[in-house]
Parts: structure tokens; sequence; C-alpha cells
């Protein structure tokens, strides 16, 4: 793990490495640049001659971080029992949409963890909502070695198990994840999620139930700190009775198209202010899964400059 021979001084190139394993593990920002923090903090106080003893503080760095995770996803089950409704993984900004105000310090050079987060596949809502139903084990088994390519015989330092054990983790893991799905373009995607604001802005309870596949889902996430549905709204009809009465509810707001973990969505927003952000899953044409996230906590990577 991380990069051979990489030089004591040289570890704050390994930053952005970690955070992009971190944040798939944790489904966090916040949570992630936490870990990487602690990692090397870790680092750093280790006396100078045991940091020379260490032929790849990368694979060190990559090892710690990663077992920072997995306690924070163990107490992480037990405080998402205590969660006010559903819990979702906080959505990630592209990068040119990243508040450049309000980040920490990062030795690389940029200030914003999110900026160093690359978008791709392993990233989509519905992937890091799939990890999310693993357990803490599985998880890291999983995305150290399907997502970011780990050997076995290094995931199993990570996680106390041998190789074999490492392996039927990452299997077990695997079946949760879907491989029926359809593929769809961006350019399709965009274009289902630009007919849904324009429903939604104009009131078209019609045009909206057309868009929506009739087992379609929407889940949201308001952490009990804004008002939101405790439970998944099922079916095209309710879904888009939920929608126009958010509607007529919140005068002022607006919709924006946005990238939102790597995928075309939508940014409700009022006086400037982020108040919704949604994923959307599409297949066949149709909407098949909306996820909103509410919680103001979760919406901070997409504070904007005033």
């Amino acid at each position: 793990m991380g990069t051979v021979g990489t030089g004591a001084d040289g570890v704050v190139g390994e930053r952005r490495q970690l955070l992009y394993v971190a944040y798939r593990l944790l489904g966090s920002v916040t949570e992630a640049e936490d870990a990487v923090q602690d990692a090397y903090a870790r680092w750093y106080g280790l006396p100078r001659s045991r940091q020379e003893e260490i032929l790849s503080p990368g694979a060190w760095l990559t090892t710690v971080t990663s077992r920072i995770c997995l306690d924070l996803l163990g107490s992480a089950r037990a405080r998402r029992e205590r969660y006010v409704g559903a819990w979702l993984p906080e959505p990630l900004p592209d990068r040119t949409e990243w508040d450049h105000a309000g980040g920490t310090a990062d030795p690389t050079g940029s200030s914003d963890p999110a900026d160093q987060i690359v978008l791709d596949e392993s990233v989509a809502m519905a992937f890091l909502v799939v990890l999310e139903s693993m357990t803490p084990a599985e998880r890291v088994a999983f995305v150290l070695h399907d997502v970011f390519r780990y050997p076995f015989a290094e995931i199993a330092d990570t996680l106390g198990r041998t190789p074999a054990a490492c392996k039927q983790l990452a299997s077990s893991a695997r079946r949760r994840v879907s491989v029926a799905r359809t593929p769809v373009t961006a350019t399709g995607r965009a274009d289902v999620v630009r007919h849904v604001k324009e429903a939604w802005e104009t009131r078209d309870i019609a045009a909206l139930v057309g868009l929506l596949d009739p087992a379609a889902v929407m889940t949201a996430d308001g952490g009990g700190m804004v008002g939101t549905v405790l439970h998944p709204v099922e079916g095209c009809a309710r879904i888009a009775r939920y929608l126009l009465a958010l509607a007529d509810r919140a005068p002022g707001l607006e919709l924006l198209e946005r990238s939102v973990n790597g995928a075309p969505g939508l940014v409700a927003q009022r006086a400037g202010v982020v108040m919704t952000v949604a994923v959307f899953d599409v297949s066949d044409g149709r909407v098949t899964r909306i996820w909103a996230v509410r919680n103001p906590e979760k919406l901070r990577p997409w504070a904007r400059e005033g």
C-alpha cells in the first residue's frame, strides 16, 4: 500500500491517496479528513529513528488510516442506530463547486479535503449506500482490494486476519454489490434530472410521475435537524406528490443542476443557502432512486462563498 521508498519528508504527498481511501471507507468528507489527520499525527509522533526504519511511509500511513477507519466504522454502527431517520453518506460536490474560503489547511497546497477526492464510480451514492450494508471488516477488505487493488497479504495486516480470511470477507461483500445494473450515460442521466427539475418547477405532477419508475424509492436524511420524512417514500405517485407538496411549502426555493458524487444531481437553495442535495439513480430513462440529503452538517462542503 502507498508509495514504496517515499522519504520521511515526503509523506505529505500521500494525503490525496489517503483521502481517497478514507472517504470510500467512511462516506464522510469530515470523518475522512479527521482519520487522515490522525494518521499523520501518529506518523509525526514516531521518533525520527523509527520513521527512517519504515521502508514505505505511504504503506504505513495507508495501513494506519485504514485501521482508524475500521475503528470509526465500528462505533458508527452504534451511532447510526440512534440516528433520527435514514442515514445517508455525505454528498460530495465537484471540486469546482467547493468553497475555497472554508477548508482545513493541507500540506499539499489545497485547503479543501473534498478537492482531493477523485470522483468516479466508487463514490457514486448508490455504491456508497451498498457499502453501508457491509460489516466494517467486509467494507475495508472490499474497498482496499476491489477499489484500490491492494493485495490480500497487505489487507491482512490492516485487519489482523489471514489473507484467506480477508479474501472471504471481500467475496462476501462483493455479493452485496449488484452486477445487474443497466449502464446510463452521463448525458442520459443529466437529461432525466433536468426534466425532473423542469416538472418540479412547473408543478407538473403528470410529468413527474412519468419520469419516475413505478417502484421508485426516495430516501431523505435530515438527521433530526430539519423536517423531512423519516421513512423511505415508495412509488412514483407518492414521490411526485411529496415533491410538489415540498415545493408549495418552500416558496423561494431554487433548484440548480450540479454534479453530486460525480453524477448529475440537483441542489435546492434558498437565498443562496443550500438546503438539500439530491442524487438520482436512473434506469431505462426513469428515476429509480432518489437520495436527498438535508442534514446541515452533511452540507458543509456545499457552502458557497458570499
